[in-house]
């Protein structure tokens, strides 16, 4: 792009807690455009002709036009190549890790495959959502560093770990006398728009959330329903 012409960004986010790092972006030289849907995602892309385009916690499978025209930057919550795949913050607690990287890879049509801009490193301790929060700061830091000194991507080294995407009944809390494992279990599933881990009653399910651990027992809220009625998960409308 000729030097002094207006550069065009594109961030994509399915999730609201991603907004406020989204308008301190606007501060920036540039236009910043938000994509919620892959719908406003194709008009944006088509309208502004975007130099980078940013998916933070995206939904949806992104189309190869979109991709392969220009320069997606997608957020994975792992040591790439380890645990490439679906579930990342569910399946890294559910194998006891308490710290992992954030990587920012360019999209390509593997699934986190792609080569890496940056890494930096994300505690997990606490509930889903912050965790998904602090990553969101910390993606938006990296878009700040990608802006600006437009690094080459370099391909992933060493040998790929794959993790499987967590399926609702998965949820269920295990059946341990391990209130370690209870408890990460019920943090690691607490966010909007995430299954929350529940236990079945006779025919009421009991739902688990704002888990705290603390001198040998767990305080957390519930939830209670007829296990005919499916809840919405936590967030959603």
């Amino acid at each position: 792009m000729p030097e002094g012409l207006q550069m065009n960004y594109i961030v994509a986010s399915s999730r609201d807690w991603n907004r406020e790092g989204f308008a301190n972006l606007q501060l920036y030289a540039g236009s910043w455009e938000w994509a919620a849907t892959p719908e406003a995602l194709t008009e944006a892309v088509s309208r502004l002709q975007p130099r980078y385009v940013f998916f933070l916690h995206w939904n949806w499978k992104v189309a190869q036009e979109i991709w392969s025209r220009f320069e997606c930057v997608c957020f994975h919550m792992t040591d790439v190549p380890y645990g490439r795949g679906g579930s990342p913050l569910q399946n890294l607690i559910a194998a006891g890790h308490d710290e992992t990287m954030l990587s920012a890879l360019r999209m390509v049509e593997a699934m986190d495959a792609g080569p890496v801009y940056a890494k930096r490193p994300l505690p997990l301790q606490g509930r889903a959502e912050d965790i998904y929060i602090a990553a969101g700061r910390l993606s938006f830091d990296l878009i700040r560093l990608i802006v600006e000194t437009r690094p080459q991507p370099q391909p992933q080294e060493g040998k790929a770990t794959v993790f499987l995407r967590r399926r609702p009944e998965q949820s269920k809390l295990p059946m341990t006398d391990d209130l370690k494992s209870i408890y990460d279990h019920i943090r690691m599933l607490d966010a909007p728009g995430y299954p929350l881990a529940f236990i079945d009653y006779g025919n009421v399910r009991i739902e688990f959330c704002q888990a705290e651990l603390q001198k040998g027992e767990i305080l957390a809220q519930i939830r209670m329903c007829p296990r005919t009625h499916t809840p919405k998960a936590k967030g959603k409308k």
